[in-house]
């Protein structure tokens, strides 16, 4: 079976943990106990969130007063795809000792005319106070939207068009390497290999990667075991085996859940006979036979 595992930002930092490297790295060996039962016999090509770590490196490079000017975000996407590539490579190798790991630098093809880059939505570091919101806006031309009771810093998130690497990501899983790839949506760029200033939402490149390596499985982890039905209210109620055009008609959180069954959807209607699952890392071997997670299958 071929799998594509898009790992949640929480499996690397939990909401209101500190960026320390050693806190993500304890949160990567417990990612990676649950890869481990995955990659099993199959092939395997994780993905993973950077939204958090992103964000850091922008906020210490704007506060550099080395710098003439920050660094933009794409260089700072591919700085976050080597930093946790590398602690995904290190781990897994420890428990896949008789698998090639590696990981691939990625480009994602953006269009420079998506509307996204008209109206940011995409998340990245932490959350502010809102007066401390507005002097960062005001100082740095930052957007800010509220998350909660917080703030944050929101950029744009155009839809990926194309993986640039796809077919050495191909040779190399046909291979048998166990390939991280695709970290943070991909480093965004243009139809003339320029960088792009934007962060691509890491579950749709999933999607997309999933749909052209033609995966058995896309399966996007989190912290939560499935999509609830009611979600928020007394009744909610984890959602089963359910049908793209269903799973688009719920309410769901569009901060959250909401790309993640999207991503879920176009993988489903891509892939016929194919199912994306949305559910718990802690629960990927029992994701895989159904027995857990909200599976998304076109009828």
């Amino acid at each position: 079976m071929r799998i594509v595992a898009a790992l949640g930002g929480n499996a690397l930092l939990q909401r209101g943990e500190p960026l320390d490297a050693a806190v993500q790295i304890a949160h990567v060996r417990e990612a990676v106990r649950g890869l481990a039962a995955l990659a099993d016999g199959n092939d395997l090509i994780v993905t993973h969130g950077n939204g958090p770590q992103v964000g850091l490196l922008a906020i210490e490079s704007a506060a550099d007063p080395e710098l003439a000017a920050p660094y933009p975000l794409d260089a700072l996407g591919a700085a976050t795809q080597g930093m946790i590539g590398y602690w995904l490579i290190r781990e897994l190798r420890r428990v896949l000792p008789h698998r090639e790991v590696v990981a691939l630098l990625t480009e994602t093809l953006v269009d420079p005319a998506d509307s996204a880059f008209r109206d940011p939505t995409k998340f990245i570091g932490r959350g502010y106070p809102p007066a401390e919101a507005r002097r960062l806006r005001d100082a740095r031309g930052w957007a800010m939207r509220p998350d909660g009771r917080m703030w944050r810093r929101v950029v744009p998130s155009p839809e990926p068009r194309d993986i640039v690497e796809l077919a050495a990501m191909r040779r190399l899983v046909d291979d048998g390497c166990v390939v991280i790839a695709a970290g943070g949506g991909g480093v965004p760029i243009d139809p003339d290999h320029h960088g792009v200033e934007a962060v691509v939402d890491k579950d749709l490149t999933a999607a997309l990667l999933a749909a052209r390596l033609k995966a058995d499985t896309l399966m996007l982890l989190t912290d939560v075991p499935a999509v609830m039905a009611g979600y928020g209210t007394a009744d909610a109620r984890p959602v089963g085996l359910i049908t793209p055009a269903r799973l688009r008609a719920m309410d769901l959180p569009s901060g959250s859940m909401g790309p993640k069954a999207e991503a879920a959807c176009r993988f489903a209607e891509q892939r016929p006979g194919a199912a994306a699952v949305i559910g718990s890392l802690a629960d990927a071997p029992a994701l895989l036979t159904g027995e857990a997670g909200t599976r998304i299958e076109t009828p």
